[in-house]
């Protein structure tokens, strides 16, 4: 660096003037900026514009400034500016920087390649810190988001599990949250999943024992394709631990019967008693199936469409719909099975209690001929 530079330089370098019209410029270019204590911006624009200067005299930054530029970026994220802004404040007091040095050195006498040399030397260093500067503000960012969600996904884990939250869970205690469950693990599924969950509402989400969970002000809609989610009904935050174990069993049991979708809890509820009893469905397949072969094709057409008759109101038109043949096939087949069982399907006093029974039964039937073909 030429001597005459260097000369201005050590006039400049504990200015007070040039150092508060720095503040004055790097506060006037950006709002956010602006809006921080004068004193935050006047102590980081001191460091920088020595820092600078020093560099500029020592051909280059060493550690204090670049450690200074690293403070200004890790605190302007945690005061809330974006890294757009910040940049702008600290572009304009490079820019005004650069002018007072140049304005000083042609009244000085310094030649112009002498300060063209010193200009590039600055905007060299200042890129430099640059850097440094969005490093740290991104880095600073990333570990607030991440203590942020760590604490969020935390007071999720407790509430699911029935435990007390420290400090209080981040959700309102006099509101109420559908428990929602899923047995999605992929980070990457879990991630798109979690952001259609929480864009209705309030919510916490996150990975609990191993798979999606969350608490959600309102349901979202969401397509029947999507994984099997089961939401329970919505309670304050502090009943949702006993609705948890509940719709977990209600997950297993959709999942084994090949449930897609968002399903609440209480459309699964007979699915789920029944998962939970297996042998007492075997008793009630071998009680009113006799006769059926669980392995051979045409009788599993048979129970399939019981099932379907059964799941579908015993109405046999929106059954021949929903398994796409004729409504004289569903009446055939259900009096062959009629025929092979030697039973009908329940009517009159007993439909409620005999239909849940049939249904049992024959999910049961369906499912050991499944395990037969494995």
């Amino acid at each position: 660096m030429d001597d005459a530079f260097l000369r201005l330089l050590a006039g400049r370098s504990d200015d007070p003037g040039l150092l508060e019209a720095t503040v004055r410029a790097a506060r006037g270019k950006s709002d956010l900026v602006a809006a921080l204590p004068e004193e935050e911006t006047r102590r980081h624009t001191r460091a920088l514009v020595r820092g600078v200067l020093a560099a500029l005299r020592d051909g280059g930054p060493g550690p204090e400034v670049l450690a200074a530029a690293e403070r200004l970026g890790s605190d302007r994220a945690r005061q809330g500016v974006p890294v757009a802004a910040f940049l702008d404040g600290f572009q304009a007091g490079r820019a005004h920087l650069v002018r007072a040095l140049v304005e000083e050195g042609r009244r000085t006498g310094v030649p112009a390649e002498v300060l063209l040399e010193g200009v590039t030397r600055i905007d060299e260093i200042t890129s430099a810190l640059v850097h440094r500067m969005v490093h740290a503000h991104r880095g600073a960012e990333l570990e607030m988001a991440r203590t942020v969600r760590d604490a969020r996904q935390q007071a999720l884990r407790l509430l699911l599990h029935g435990e007390p939250v420290p400090g209080g869970a981040p959700l309102d205690p006099a509101g109420s949250y559908h428990c929602v469950v899923s047995d999605v693990s992929d980070p990457a599924v879990a991630s798109r999943l979690e952001t259609a969950l929480t864009a209705a509402g309030p919510a916490l989400c996150g990975l609990v024992d191993g798979r999606l969970a969350a608490l959600l002000a309102r349901l979202p809609d969401l397509p029947a394709d999507v994984p099997l989610l089961v939401a329970a009904p919505a309670v304050p935050p502090a009943r949702v631990g006993a609705q948890y174990g509940l719709a977990r069993r209600a997950l297993r049991a959709g999942t084994a019967a090949g449930l897609t979708g968002l399903r609440p809890l209480a459309g699964l509820a007979l699915l789920t008693a029944t998962e939970a009893e297996p042998e007492l469905g075997r008793l009630l397949a071998a009680e009113l199936l006799p006769g059926l072969d669980a392995a051979d094709a045409f009788h599993r057409e048979l129970a399939e469409t019981a099932l379907a008759y059964l799941d579908h109101g015993g109405r046999v038109d929106v059954t021949a719909r929903a398994l796409h043949v004729h409504a004289n096939t569903v009446k055939y087949r259900l009096r062959r099975l009629r025929e092979i069982t030697g039973r009908p399907l329940p009517a009159g006093g007993d439909a409620v209690a005999g239909a849940a029974h049939w249904w049992w039964a024959l999910r049961t039937h369906l499912g050991a001929g499944a395990a037969d073909r494995t």
